[in-house]
This record gives C-alpha cells, structure tokens and sequence, in this order.
C-alpha cells in the first residue's frame, strides 16, 4: 500500500514552504525504500521553488541531496539491505536504454533524465517529490552507497555538489602538475576545491569576496585571487589549464577567459540566469574552450562517493531542522552559509 510520507512543499512559485503530507508507491520488486535522515539544501532548490527558471510544478517537495537508512528493499533487489546507509541523488530514473544509459551516463539520457522532484516520473503523470521529506521509495539502479567512515550529514551534498564538481575535473584529467582555478567559494565552489587539491592539482581559489582567502587556503587552495584586483588578475593571465567556474550569479567570463594557458578550458557548473557575452577572440587565443557539465552518472557517482569515503572528503554544512527552511532559502540568497545547509528530518518525524 502507498507510504505515508511527511515533507515540507512549495505550493507556489510566491509562498513559502510549508508542510505537506503525501504518498509515497508501494515497494516494487526492484525498489528501495530510504528513511530519510538528511538532506542538502541545494541553491537549485531556491530556483525552482519559486520557479525562477520556469516550469515548476506544484507541490513541490525539492530536495535532491538525500542520505538515509534502507528500510524494505523489494524482493528483486540485489544490492540493498535494510539497515544499509544509502544516497539518492538528482535523478531517480532515465529511458535505461538509450546509448548515453547504456555507458551509465544517464544523466544525458536521450529522454530526458528524471529528476528526483519537479519531474514527471516514466508514467508521464506521477510528479516526483524530493528530499525535504521522511521517506523516498527509488529504483535501486539509482540508489548510491554510502561508507559508514562518511558522516551522513556532511555526504549529503556530495549528491549534487560534489559530483557536479568531481565528474568535469576527472573529465579534464586533473591530476599533479595541472594549474587549476576554482571560481567562487560557496556550495559548489568549496567542494571543487578539495577535490582539485585530492587529484594532485595547484589549486587557485578565485573570489569577488576578500574575505574567503583564509577558507581558501584553509580548504586546500594553495593560492588566492581577489577578481576584483586587476592586478592580481594580470598576474595570472595565460596561467592555468583548468578553471571550473561555479559562480550563479551574472557576470562576465571574459576576464577569466584571459587567465587560461594554451589548450586552457573553463568549465562552467553555475547557471547564471542572463546568458553571458563571450568575445570570440578570448577563445580563439591560446586555442581555449568553454565546457559545461552537470552531475555524473550513476556509477561515476558512486566511484566519487567511494572517493571520498578513501579520502575523508565530506562538505562542510549547517544542520537545521526542517522548520528553519524558510529562513534558509533567504540566508541563502545572501551568501550567509559555510558552506552547505543541511536539513535534519528528525523533526519532522517528531511532530
């Protein structure tokens, strides 16, 4: 019978977010269903609850972040057992079949991945809720393991901000005697940074903010650039072959353009809301080129989770209860985390 399932939901694109009961499917016979112990509060939450770019559905339980306790796995289920710690990232389903899932890319399914909340599920009618919530039931070809050496709470955001920014650097070939920028320290930025650091690189911490050098370097930077001092710029220009790009907010890319060596390539995981300008020339000198990348596939996924669990890498978060979501999203919008809002949802399964 369908899970009875507390979560916290966007109603509307103007509206907070309020509580909001819901079902959950029953257990089919390759499902897992996760108790839901944390959650990452991710800044593409704040956007598509208010719908910031365009079509959201509503309710809406966002969340994509999500590390609990299996609790019932379904009776074709291999690779799951209760008590097991589990993740769910940003997707829950993809065609399975197309090329790009058949090398386990699915997160450039021909069809369309589907997206743990704001999606229709395979059904074309089922709207997906997320993480804020007590329980998720998912297909286990897209449920994650989680090593007990990883604090739940902290492996949270390694859902989306650690493999958004793990799977364009293994990309890349990052690795000893590469020069890599990061772009922006926040939730996205202060995770790209210890990985660069992890693979060997020399790693610049890029900021528009003074007063990030100390987390920089405290996080594994072994330089620091303030964006806004142009001296500091020129001194780098032509120097690095890497610069992963995390910044959301609009600004021009042409001034970090200009900092790439030959070959250099600018990686972009930030969404800015207004398309940027990109003089043809900054490209076209020292042969350099933009990419983008959005999160990994299932089992790259997972090798960065095994990564990290070697290594010791989790984000650096703010535990909150669920009631202080609200206030979150604003806090949010003023850069006012270190680096990662983490929901705890023993709350909402007290009261």
């Amino acid at each position: 019978m369908p899970l009875a399932t507390q979560g916290y939901a966007a109603m509307s694109a103007t509206t907070p977010l309020v509580p909001y009961p819901f079902s959950r499917r029953d257990v089919r016979p390759t499902d897992v269903h996760i108790d839901i112990l944390y959650c990452g509060v991710c800044h593409s939450d704040l956007h598509q609850a208010r719908d910031e770019w365009g079509g959201s559905m509503y309710p809406m339980v966002p969340g994509h972040e999500i590390v609990g306790r299996v609790v019932q796995v379904g009776a074709a289920v291999t690779r799951f057992r209760a008590g097991d710690l589990a993740a769910v990232g940003v997707m829950v389903d993809s065609c399975r079949t197309c090329p790009h899932c058949q090398m386990g890319l699915q997160q450039y399914c021909f069809e369309g991945m589907t997206g743990t909340y704001n999606a229709y599920e395979r059904d074309g009618k089922t709207l997906a809720q997320g993480g804020y919530s007590t329980a998720i039931v998912t297909d286990e070809r897209y449920v994650l393991r989680v090593s007990d050496k990883l604090d739940p709470a902290a492996a949270a955001p390694l859902l989306c901000a650690g493999i958004t920014t793990y799977s364009p650097l293994r990309h890349t070939n990052v690795g000893p005697g590469m020069r890599v920028g990061i772009i922006g320290l926040g939730g996205l930025g202060h995770m790209g940074l210890k990985f660069a650091a992890a693979f060997g690189a020399e790693v610049t911490l890029i900021s528009s903010s003074k007063n990030k050098e100390a987390d920089a370097r405290r996080l594994g930077a072994h330089h620091f650039i303030h964006s806004g001092n142009s001296a500091q710029m020129q001194k780098f220009r032509g120097y690095f072959n890497v610069l992963l790009n995390t910044v959301s907010a609009n600004h021009d890319y042409d001034p970090y353009l200009q900092l790439l060596g030959l070959n250099g390539t600018l990686i972009i995981v930030g969404l800015p809301s207004r398309a940027p300008e990109v003089r043809p020339f900054s490209l076209l000198s020292n042969r350099r080129s933009i990419l983008g990348s959005m999160i990994g596939g299932i089992p790259e996924t997972q090798e960065m989770l095994d990564f990290c669990a070697e290594r010791g890498i989790v984000s650096d978060v703010e535990v909150i209860p669920i009631q202080q979501i609200n206030e979150a999203y604003e806090r949010m919008l003023q850069g006012d985390v270190r680096y990662r809002f983490v929901i705890d949802l023993a709350s909402l399964k007290q009261g």
